[in-house]
C-alpha cells in the first residue's frame, strides 16, 4: 500500500482520503457519534449551513468561526462540550474552518475518511479492510494533524508502534498552545483529543443528495 501525505488547501482527487483535523472538527465528530448521532452533514461555508438547516429543520448546527461558536448554531466545535450531550438519532450539519473544508477538497475522491487520534486504530482497521493501492492524508492544519499522519502511516507498515512521541506533539503544537489561551473548555479539548483510541469505530463519507454525510463506522 503505498502511502502519501498532502496539504490544504488543494483540491484532492484520489482513490482513498483519510481527511486530517485533531483540533478540533473530528474530534469533535467522534464524540458526537459516541452520543448517539446518526449522521454529520460536513458544509464548507456558514451560509451553507443554515440554508441546509430549512431542509433538515431538526438538524443542529454544530461548529466554529476562528475556534469560536458561531451566532445561531446549537453546539460548537468542542469535544468537552458534546461529550455529555444526548445526540441519539440526531442529525447534525458541521461547519469548521480547517476541516469541514478538508471534505469539501476531497469530494471527488473514491473513498473519504476522516480522523483524529480518538479513532486512529478504527480508522486503521478501516482503510486495510478497503484494500486501496493508496492511501493520501489530507493535513488540514498544523503539526497536530500531521503526527496523526504519521501515526496512521506507521500503523499501516509497522507491528508495533509507541504512540506517545505523537500525542506529544499533539500537546505542544501551536494550535494546543493558542487553544488553552483561549480558556479552560479550550484547553479540556485539547486534553479530549489526546484520548487515544477511545472510540471504535471509524468515520467515513458517502455522498448523498451533493452533500458529504459523515457515518460512524464499525
Amino acid at each position: 500500500m503505498k502511502v502519501e501525505k498532502l496539504f490544504s488547501p488543494l483540491k484532492v482527487f484520489e482513490e482513498c482520503v483519510v481527511v486530517i483535523d485533531v483540533l478540533r472538527a473530528f474530534t469533535t465528530a467522534a464524540y458526537v457519534f459516541a452520543q448517539g448521532a446518526s449522521r454529520i452533514i460536513a458544509v464548507k461555508e456558514i451560509d451553507e449551513a443554515f440554508t441546509l438547516k430549512k431542509s433538515y429543520p431538526n438538524a443542529l448546527l454544530m461548529g466554529e468561526l476562528h475556534a469560536l461558536l458561531i451566532p445561531g448554531f446549537d453546539l460548537g466545535n468542542s469535544p468537552h462540550l458534546v461529550q455529555d450531550r444526548d445526540l441519539t438519532g440526531r442529525t447534525l450539519i458541521q461547519r469548521t474552518g480547517r476541516g469541514t473544508r478538508g471534505v469539501a477538497e476531497a469530494i471527488g475522491s473514491k473513498i473519504i475518511i476522516v480522523a483524529s487520534f480518538v479513532v486512529a486504530e478504527a480508522t486503521v482497521r478501516r482503510i486495510r479492510s478497503l484494500h486501496p493501492q493508496k492511501v493520501s492524508f489530507l493535513i488540514t492544519e498544523g503539526d497536530e494533524d500531521l503526527a496523526l499522519a504519521d501515526y496512521l502511516e506507521a500503523k499501516l507498515t509497522q507491528p508495533s508502534v509507541d504512540p506517545q512521541p505523537y500525542l506529544e506533539r499533539v500537546r505542544v503544537s501551536p494550535t494546543a498552545d493558542h487553544l488553552r489561551q483561549l480558556g479552560e473548555t479550550f484547553s479540556a479539548d485539547v486534553e479530549a483529543a489526546i484520548q487515544l483510541d477511545r472510540f471504535n469505530f471509524a468515520m467515513q463519507i458517502a455522498k448523498e443528495d451533493g452533500w458529504p454525510v459523515i457515518y460512524p463506522m464499525a
